[in-house]
């Protein structure tokens, strides 16, 4: 007899929120206007938030990628972000992030590949054929969300300009652009924005390119109209509003090894037994989990690969994660 043992971040059948209510979500979110970007609305303006920006209703339910807990509340999730090209606050990009132009929007392809070129982000992205997956999303500075992406897998995607056998890692470019990103203005980092995967990393299915969150077009401070998401990894290696995909022979640049190599390192693999040189990593804080009003936020054990082991852990084998943190 065949027993199907369920992945670790599954959840079970009656900690899935409801569809009936999960659909009800458009009630309280934010809305966007449609053109050149996202602005956020107030509350009293949400009756009257045109729908032409929601995806087609999706079954909350349809893939296996999905982890326990409650979801991260909207107003949390588009306000509290790391995005330096808008500011180094968490609510700089809820408030500057307007000004990015998302549309058009096209993608640079080169490097190892037989199919270099600009590629519209219609021709990367499949729009009739969007999943929605629940991932945790790991920061670095100890604090962690659970966020209802919509997009699709990466691996695919990448497939789609033919990789040749000399492409060994992947690197993604965030756009760069002074007049949208005043945050651009500050050597914080070396811009434009950088990461980049092993391409065996690339292609597990669990790696995903997002164009939205909670059933809606992503909104600009959360990385619009293109990023990436790879839920075993911290967030910095989930790049933001992609522009250029280049693969590579050898191991590229990344940002924040780039500005301290010392405190992060190219894999950047979700693990509480490495401590960021100025923090422990060995719990965290969940965002938009206060307790009462006004109370602290609860804070739960960090899980190596943030969960995901059973799924990835195999990709790091024989590895001294430690030294390749």
């Amino acid at each position: 007899m065949l027993i199907r043992r369920p992945p670790g971040f599954a959840l079970k059948d009656n900690d899935v929120t409801p569809q009936s209510l999960y659909l009800r979500r458009r009630e309280f979110l934010a809305a966007f206007v449609a053109a050149g970007g996202t602005l956020a609305l107030p509350p009293a303006a949400l009756a009257k938030s045109a729908a032409q920006n929601d995806f087609a209703a999706l079954d909350a339910t349809k893939t296996g990628y999905r982890v326990k807990g409650p979801l991260t509340p909207w107003e949390a999730l588009t306000n509290y972000n790391n995005y330096y090209e808008f500011g180094t606050g968490k609510g700089d990009p809820a408030r500057k992030a307007h000004k990015l132009i998302t549309k058009p929007w096209s993608v640079m392809v080169e490097g190892e590949t037989d199919k270099p070129g600009t590629y519209a982000l219609e021709d990367l992205v499949d729009f009739n054929a969007l999943e929605e997956r629940i991932y945790r999303h790991r920061c670095v500075e100890a604090w962690s969300m659970v966020i209802p992406w919509v997009g699709v897998p990466l691996g695919p995607v990448l497939q789609k300009f033919s990789p040749n056998s000399r492409a060994k890692y992947v690197q993604f470019f965030t756009k760069l652009s002074r007049k949208e990103m005043p945050g651009t203005f500050w050597p914080v980092l070396k811009w434009p924005y950088r990461e980049g995967l092993r391409m065996d990393e690339a292609l597990n299915p669990l790696a995903f390119l997002a164009v939205g969150i909670y059933g809606r077009v992503l909104p600009n401070q959360n990385g619009a109209p293109l990023r990436l998401v790879v839920p075993w990894k911290y967030g910095y290696k989930s790049i933001k509003s992609i522009v250029r995909i280049r693969f590579s022979e050898t191991m590229p640049e990344t940002s924040w090894n780039m500005s301290a190599p010392r405190e992060y390192g190219f894999y950047s693999n979700v693990n509480p037994l490495v401590d960021h040189p100025r923090w422990s990593q060995a719990s965290e804080r969940v965002i938009g989990s206060r307790s009462g009003f006004g109370g602290a936020l609860q804070r739960r054990d960090t899980q190596m690969f943030n969960g995901y082991a059973d799924q990835v852990a195999s990709l790091y084998t024989g590895m001294d994660l430690k030294v390749n943190h």
